[in-house]
């Protein structure tokens, strides 16, 4: 059985989040601050986690921090209240998988956790090479001259995409809705961060992500020589 843990100091969000999660089959267990998921984390096995990131003695961002050391594939939604672009971007930073603007519906947020379980739990035995960079699909690691790049689930996943679809133009809709396997209704700034990050771990490798104006983007492959 798939196990979620629902991290918030509201009791009613996690009641709520606690009832949509049961009726789709999954086992929850609640956790009412940053510290105690933590905690908790340490002694347990969790397929999911979604946390709020403003909470009473660790908040989500530190809390999540400190579960990715030991569990750095964990998938993390994170509940916010704020929607700002720089919390988002933080998150990411720290290998967040998607956000959820409060005020949401429960329905949207079993979409989400169903979409990234799915994505996460899907790999191919093959490897890509183009250069010097190097994605392990089975591994889910990405190499550059032989160096682990540290991408988080996001990166990942937004990079693999591009790469299997190298040579086409892809819209901005197409990736959203390919990657983040939904329908998307958010910013569409978080497409715009992602490839802003991924090209920063990407280094001079990012030269491949080109950006196709008013259409979206496209993946190039080194050319051979």
């Amino acid at each position: 059985m798939t196990r979620i843990l629902v991290v918030d100091d509201e009791i009613r969000i996690r009641e709520m989040i606690r009832k949509y999660a049961e009726y789709e089959g999954f086992q929850v267990t609640e956790a009412g601050d940053g510290m105690e998921a933590v905690e908790l984390c340490e002694t347990q096995a969790f397929d999911l986690i979604v946390m709020d990131i403003m909470m009473p003695n660790l908040d989500g961002f530190s809390a999540c921090r400190q579960i990715k050391k030991t569990a750095p594939d964990m998938p993390i939604i994170m509940l916010s209240a704020l929607g700002e672009e720089y919390d988002k971007v933080h998150g990411f930073d720290l290998g967040v998988d998607d956000y959820v603007v409060k005020p949401f519906s429960g329905k949207e947020l079993m979409m989400r956790i169903h979409a990234i379980l799915k994505r996460t739990r899907s790999g191919a035995g093959e490897t890509f090479r183009t250069g010097g960079l190097e994605i392990d699909y089975s591994a889910r690691t990405v190499s550059i001259d032989g160096v682990r790049v540290g991408l988080s689930p996001k990166e990942y996943e937004l990079l693999v995409y591009l790469v299997k679809n190298a040579g086409i133009a892809l819209t901005r809709e197409q990736i959203l809705q390919t990657v983040w396997g939904y329908d998307f209704f958010g910013d569409d700034r978080t497409l715009d961060t992602h490839i802003k990050l991924l090209r920063k771990n990407l280094g001079e490798y990012s030269r491949m992500i080109v950006t196709l104006r008013g259409v979206g983007y496209r993946f190039e492959k080194e050319s051979q020589s």
